[in-house]
């Protein structure tokens, strides 16, 4: 952030409450930290009198609360407020690195609908000397030192890329540079949204450019503020509450006690959420419950009641759309996106809604279906009619089609209450309860958020405490503290946990309603208090970044509202740097460049991992998989030690060995052994400053539904398309008709008419294509029939000199025998 910002921020910040100081730098993200890093040090508070600094670093101005840092070393730097008065400021242990990383890409995109591309325009630039609109991000244009250093590296040989994640494309600029930039064209898209620049290993003064990660979808547009509208909000007093669109981490919804803010760039522009008058009372207006966002526009719970804000219209939901009047107590949506996934049945569900008795699943264009009810489940669980057991809460899991319950049973139902869990599989519309039951207070509510794993993993909290339920529910526990045995309200002034927020890379952070944050990683059991960096009496949420980053939102009493990055890896470091607290593991390397896979009939997917660690700590590589048991697997270990290190490398084969030949019944066999799996690749044993290495992804077992087959030689392009008719003789007709056929070649089917001379012979080349284009040419048989019902062709073989020894299926003879069925399906695979 730069110092202007900085400068605005504090200055909302620092309203009341008690001291406390942070720090900043002019990379985003934090990315860049290092010894050629300016870091800005804030106090926040009245009884500052000079900063404590190491002798490796020096500051600016060492009385004044705001300053600069430069530390000339690299390592960890402990540096301290001093304070005046017996009491003294907490320290932080910053880890300054010695990297050749010194610049950055700077992006901006410009759409066009005409043809439905987006130009993104790249540049580079130095955090350390750029212009402040290039460090706010709202740039248009690079400043002049980013010009000079663009066409510096330019002529080293420097040409960016832009790389998409998920489909694996990649996009290259335009030959020239213009004014200092790069152009680069892609078409804009809903399912290939994460992107990536990369460069190619150029040094100038030896610095290089680090890769940058970031989110573009299709163009989203802010809901417009109308005028005469009136606020919607929650309860006077109560904790911001917050969601996001499940792909679009950047669109954001917060509803506060003053007012209802949208983005759909994390807050660097924001709009506010107001309704019509007379469609809600003022109690209404100010009681909003929960908040949801998707692609039908954004859901408000309003005493019971759910109501959707569109681009249009505010409208409250019901009957007509299948859902009840009232009495709703919960809605979600899904955490982790999966852009691609297999469903065999239907489409998957994007929403939920319940009541205590109910669940309904929504789908897009506000569809909504009724599942499951209590009554139901009590069979199901084979639990007595007479006790009572309502739906405590819903949360989608980290698996692309399953849905979790918690719900709550009791008998007597006067002190105590258990809390059950139930997954639901939308594809095998299935119900597993799991072996978990957390015993509570009968006036106690439950939260739940689920890992990015691939088996069941969760955390869920109370006000006071945290729960974990690790690898499939076969480890549980409280989420322990160095003191009071994991109560975190003792530990923040008997605060109560606001809400907890997990990343993708198994980030765990647990926000207390005065803005205390404790901090743990996924399987691990026991959390630490990291460093005060908001004022206890400031409104403040936390939301993921487009790359998957935690920052912080705060919202203001003047109805504005800001967002703030965290560093949260380096106050992860700070505190846990006296615990003296090691990864187990060095290194933990993986050739997985993708979360999805297909794998087809005669297909097999390899994946290959490595991990490094110091000798005699006996580490291992865990690969655990969540699905239909239908695939196998065959595993390659190497093992190595040298100059006291441990290297184990695992190649994991995963492949099918299902024989279709001569079976009954050929789709059912298909049926049965097609499905998704989800598996996750870790070391052994893990802690809290590791790096990234966790690796979901799916392995879809079956057709991918966007392969298609194609006659080599025709296209779609080359020739100009009109209205074609032609005319089949009568007599050549199957059906012998009284009058000729007139036919209306179809050119968006067939393409353009290939070329022929009668007197050869025309065997067709069938091609396999995905969304990628080419794959392969199919070289097993394949069946080919008159579609208008001609029969006035002729074989060039017959069965003997084909060499078969038996009488072989033929038309004739399948139409005979499938009388009841059209052309299209009486020969086909499961017929043979």
């Amino acid at each position: 952030m730069s110092a202007q910002g900085v400068a605005v921020l504090l200055s909302w910040l620092s309203c009341c409450g008690s001291a406390l100081w942070r720090y900043s730098s002019n990379s985003p993200s934090y990315l860049i930290f290092s010894t050629r890093s300016t870091i800005t040090l804030e106090y926040e508070g009245t009884s500052f009198l000079e900063w404590s600094v190491p002798g490796t670093c020096s500051v600016k101005n060492k009385s004044s609360p705001r300053t600069e840092l430069r530390c000339s070393s690299p390592g960890v730097q402990t540096i301290r407020p001093i304070v005046v008065g017996p009491d003294s400021e907490e320290e932080r242990n910053l880890s300054v690195q010695s990297s050749h990383i010194c610049f950055l890409w700077y992006y901006r995109v410009i759409s066009f609908f005409h043809n439905f591309t987006q130009v993104i325009i790249v540049w580079i630039y130095d955090p350390e000397n750029a212009d402040p609109s290039e460090i706010l991000r709202n740039a248009n244009e690079p400043s002049l030192n980013s010009i000079i250093l663009s066409k510096q590296l330019a002529t080293l040989g420097q040409k960016p890329i832009i790389f998409t994640s998920l489909q694996r494309n990649i996009y290259f600029p335009d030959s020239k540079m213009k004014n200092g930039t790069w152009h680069i064209s892609v078409p804009m898209t809903t399912d290939d949204v994460l992107k990536e620049i990369k460069g190619n290993q150029v040094a100038f003064q030896d610095c290089f450019i680090a890769d940058v990660l970031f989110l573009l979808t299709f163009p989203l547009l802010t809901m417009p503020e109308i005028p005469d509208s009136l606020p919607i909000t929650s309860p006077q007093g109560s904790q911001l509450i917050l969601a996001w669109a499940t792909c679009v981490l950047s669109s954001v919804v917060v509803v506060a006690d003053m007012e209802t803010f949208q983005t759909n760039d994390s807050f660097r522009t924001w709009t506010r959420i107001r309704v019509p008058p007379n469609i809600l009372t003022d109690d209404e207006r100010h009681n909003v419950s929960d908040v949801n966002i998707s692609w039908d526009g954004i859901f408000f719970l309003i005493n019971g009641i759910l109501y959707i804000k569109t681009f249009t219209a505010f409208k409250r939901l019901g009957r007509n759309e299948n859902l009840p009047d009232g009495g709703i107590i919960g809605i979600t949506s899904r955490k982790w996106c999966w852009a691609r996934h297999l469903l065999k049945s239907k489409i998957r569900s994007i929403f939920a809604v319940w009541t205590k008795s109910e669940l309904y699943l929504g789908y897009p264009l506000l569809k909504f279906m009724k599942i499951m009810t209590t009554e139901k489940l009590k069979s199901l669980l084979n639990i007595s009619p007479t006790d009572t057991l309502t739906i405590h809460n819903v949360e989608y899991p980290g698996h692309p089609l399953e849905i979790a319950l918690l719900l709550s049973y009791c008998s007597a139902c006067t002190v105590n209450k258990k809390i059950y869990v139930v997954i639901y599989n939308e594809d095998t519309e299935q119900w597993m309860n799991q072996d978990f039951a957390l015993d509570v207070h009968s006036d106690t509510f439950v939260n739940a958020h689920f890992l990015y794993s691939a088996l069941p993993e969760l955390v869920l909290w109370d006000k006071h405490r945290v729960y974990y339920c690790y690898h499939n529910f076969t480890e549980t526990g409280v989420i322990q503290t160095p003191t009071e045995f994991g109560n975190l309200s003792r530990l923040s002034q008997n605060s109560t946990i606001h809400v907890i927020f997990i990343d993708y890379y198994g980030n765990v952070v647990v926000k207390m309603e005065n803005n205390i944050m404790f901090y743990f990683k996924a399987n691990i059991k026991d959390a630490v208090k990291l460093h005060a960096w908001t004022n206890s009496t400031l409104k403040s949420a936390v939301s993921m970044s487009s790359s998957g980053l935690m920052y912080l939102i705060h919202v203001f009493e003047n109805g504005t509202i800001r967002p703030q990055e965290y560093p949260l890896r380096l106050e992860a470091k700070s505190v846990t740097f006296n615990s003296k607290e090691k990864c187990p593991y060095v290194a933990f390397l993986n050739n997985i460049f993708s979360v999805f896979f297909f794998l087809d009939k005669g297909q097999n997917v390899s994946i290959w991992t490595q991990i490094v660690y110091p000798e005699n700590v006996g580490l291992y590589i865990v690969v655990e998989s969540y699905g239909p048991n239908i695939l196998q697997e065959t595993y390659q270990v190497h093992y190595e030690v040298a100059l006291g290190y441990c290297t184990k490398t695992m190649t994991v084969t995963f492949f099918q060995n299902v024989n279709y030949e001569a079976v009954d019944d050929y789709f059912k066999l298909q049926h049965q052994n097609t499905g998704l799996l989800l598996l996750h690749m870790r070391p052994s044993d893990s802690a809290r400053l590791c790096p990234i290495s966790q690796k979901v992804f799916q392995i879809a077992v079956g057709c991918n539904p966007r392969k298609y087959i194609a006659v080599k030689g025709f296209n779609k392009k080359e020739c100009l398309q009109h209205d074609f008719f032609y005319h089949i003789e009568k007599s050549y007709l199957r059906n012998k008709p009284s009058k000729n056929l007139r036919v209306k070649y179809n050119w968006k089917e067939y393409g353009c008419p290939l070329r022929l001379d009668f007197r050869e012979k025309f065997h067709p080349l069938v091609q396999l294509y995905d969304e990628n284009g080419y794959v392969e040419d199919v070289e097993v048989n394949f069946i080919v029939w008159e579609i208008h019902g001609r029969n006035d062709y002729s074989f060039n073989n017959t069965m003997k000199k084909s060499g078969c020894l038996n009488e072989a299926q033929t038309w004739k003879s399948m139409i005979e025998l499938n009388k009841h069925l059209p052309l299209e399906e009486v020969w086909g695979p499961e017929f043979l």
